[in-house]
């Protein structure tokens, strides 16, 4: 895979989801995707979050030599001058490089939020989703993928998915977790909403701690149907947040994209 791929092409873009932005990056050919909840656009947020991600490549023998974006990116050209890797930014109108990866994000988005019963979502669910759905297309083999059976997430990270660990939960799931056992009279479960796995042998798994809104981790559950309390649990979580109903894609300023909105416009 070194000798074929060893010289390795990142595309990169930012999204939001009811203006919870987040900074995609995907490599060609490894097929390869990242997404980084950030506080801003400024460009060392932008230059760190790409390091990171450099780094990971590295680590693994390949060699970044190349960078693709749009324009919004060109400020974060000092940042690898002095690396032996190339930025190219596209002009208004241009082809955006990374659009299809987006895309195919944007369609598992929408996929997931019509099967769950909220009407509003607070922030942290958001980003658990896009977590949840960058993980599952890395767990798989691409269509154009440079090893017959190996997943990205395989081939950067060394993680196998077994079925019987990982593949046990769809994301809004609601279960009840439960604590390990002590001399309190403390509750031992309390209710939670599935996000994704951990990707640990041990099988364990995200959840929304429902009563405090907190991502916590948990290897054993009991699940359950979705009460309607909890429904107005994740609506009083979500009043916090800026409301829009179910699920959106804004661009920087909160303008909504609608589906008639070009992707090279995101």
């Amino acid at each position: 895979m070194l000798e074929r791929h060893e010289n390795v092409t990142i595309e990169m873009d930012n999204m939001y989801i009811n203006e919870v932005p987040f900074f995609v990056m995907t490599s060609r050919g490894i097929h390869f995707g990242t997404a980084e909840l950030i506080k801003n656009e400024k460009a060392t947020t932008i230059a760190t979050s790409i390091k990171q991600v450099l780094q990971m490549h590295h680590r693994k023998g390949f060699k970044v030599k190349h960078l693709h974006g749009d324009g919004q990116f060109e400020h974060i050209r000092k940042f690898f001058s002095d690396m032996d890797i190339n930025l190219n930014t596209t002009r208004r109108n241009e082809h955006v490089p990374g659009v299809e990866h987006l895309r195919t994000v944007k369609e598992h988005v929408w996929a997931i939020a019509n099967q769950l019963p909220f009407k509003t979502y607070p922030h942290r669910m958001i980003i658990e989703m896009i977590y949840n759905i960058v993980f599952w297309l890395n767990s798989f083999p691409h269509k154009d993928r440079m090893h017959d059976s190996l997943s990205p997430c395989t081939i950067m990270m060394g993680l196998h998915i077994d079925h019987n660990k990982h593949c046990k939960l769809e994301f809004g799931t609601y279960v009840l977790i439960h604590k390990e056992h002590d001399n309190s009279l403390m509750p031992s479960t309390t209710g939670a909403i599935a996000l994704r796995p951990t990707g640990k042998t041990q099988g364990s798994h995200y959840f929304l701690n429902i009563n405090s809104g907190h991502c916590i981790t948990c290897n054993h559950w009991t699940v359950l149907p979705m009460p309607t309390e909890v429904i107005h649990t994740i609506l009083r979580l979500a009043t916090i947040c800026k409301k829009y109903k179910g699920i959106v894609f804004t661009d920087k300023h909160g303008i909504i994209i609608n589906d008639n909105t070009s992707a090279d416009d995101m």
